[in-house]
C-alpha cells in the first residue's frame, strides 16, 4: 500500500461469479462514495481453482446489469502467490478460499478475511477519517486487526458468502445483495457514514 494505492483482491472457486461480482461492485461502492478520489483503490478478483480466461459467468453480468454495474472485459484467473503478495487486502467468498489463499501465501493471514467477516469486525470500530482513500482502508485494516478478538463469534458457515452457482438468477440477485451489504458497511467506515 502507498498513500495513493490500495489494492484488493477478491477470491472465490472458480473466479466466474462470486468474486467478479465483488470486484465490479466494490469498484461501484468507492466511486459511489469517493468520486475520482477513489481511483486509487484498485479491485481485482481471481479463483481458487479458476479456468484462465474464461468469461464471467451469465447470471453475475446479468445482475450486475441489473444494477447498472459493467460485466465487460472480464476475464477469470487463478490466484497465484505474487498476487497475494501484492493485495492490501484479500477478501474471499468464503472460509475454504480463504485456507486455499493462505497455504498459496502464508505471509497474508493478516490481510486475508471473508467478505462478510471483514464487514463484519469493520462495523465493530470507529470511523476512519483523514487522508487519501487509500491510507483509509490501510489504517482499517491494521483497525481491525488490532480489534478482531474482540468481536463475538458467529456460527460455523455464517461469514460465508453462498456460491449462485448453477441456481437460478434470483441467488444470484440474494449474492449481489449480500456483497453489497457487505462493501457498504466497509465504505460506510471509511467514509465516516
Amino acid at each position: 500500500m502507498t498513500e495513493d494505492r490500495f489494492d484488493i483482491l477478491f477470491v472465490c472457486h472458480a473466479n466466474l461469479c462470486r468474486s467478479p461480482m465483488a470486484e465490479r461492485l466494490a469498484r461501484r461502492a468507492f466511486d459511489d462514495a469517493f468520486g475520482p478520489a477513489a481511483a486509487g483503490v484498485v479491485t481485482a478478483s481471481a479463483g481458487t481453482r479458476a479456468f484462465d480466461g474464461a468469461g464471467m459467468h451469465r447470471g453475475t453480468a446479468e445482475v450486475l446489469g441489473e444494477c447498472g454495474v459493467d460485466a465487460g472485459g472480464f476475464v477469470s484467473r487463478t490466484v497465484t502467490a505474487g498476487m497475494l503478495r501484492a493485495a492490501d487486502l484479500v477478501l474471499t467468498a468464503s472460509r475454504d478460499q480463504r485456507a486455499a489463499c493462505l497455504m498459496v501465501e502464508p505471509a497474508a493471514v493478516r490481510r486475508a478475511f471473508t467478505l462478510r467477516q471483514f464487514a463484519r469486525f469493520a462495523a465493530e470500530v470507529k470511523p476512519v477519517r483523514g487522508g487519501t482513500v487509500a491510507t483509509r482502508m490501510g489504517r482499517l485494516v491494521a483497525t481491525v486487526n488490532a480489534t478482531r478478538h474482540l468481536a463475538a463469534p458467529v456460527p460455523d458457515g455464517d461469514d460465508d458468502l453462498p456460491d449462485p452457482v448453477d441456481q437460478p438468477i434470483e441467488a444470484f440477485r440474494t449474492c449481489a445483495e449480500d456483497v453489497w451489504l457487505s462493501l457498504r458497511a466497509v465504505v460506510g467506515v471509511i467514509a465516516g457514514a
